[in-house]
């Protein structure tokens, strides 16, 4: 499977979940987006369009020097921290077409244990 058909799959089931996964100002939307290097998840208020918190490895000072599993934990916790901040405590988990495995599990995971709840 070439690389482009790869990403096509990716962004059809990501369409696809979408379809199902809304978020509003009560319980907005976590989107997680993953490329080779670098994770970043997004607090997105569909209803308002607008990003309540984010958080990337791309960042000065997020994750450095940690690549893969322990990169993503650190995004997990830290997008939590910023929306838990921002008064979000609910949110609706959109993983973006990617299956629920590695970096995007363990995003998810640290954003629940840092009191995120979905």
């Amino acid at each position: 499977m070439s690389t482009t058909d790869r990403s096509k799959a990716r962004q059809r089931r990501h369409r696809r979940v979408r379809k199902s996964v809304v978020g509003t100002e009560a319980r907005p939307r976590l989107a997680v987006f993953r490329s080779a290097k670098h994770i970043s998840a997004q607090v997105i208020d569909d209803g308002a369009g607008r990003t309540v918190a984010a958080a990337s490895t791309e960042q000065a000072g997020v994750a450095d020097g940690v690549t893969g599993v322990a990169a993503a934990t650190e995004v997990g916790r830290l997008v939590a921290e910023r929306a838990r901040e921002a008064g979000i405590a609910t949110v609706v988990f959109d993983r973006g077409g990617y299956k629920y495995h590695g970096r995007v599990a363990a995003l998810a995971d640290a954003a629940r244990d840092a009191g995120l709840e979905f």
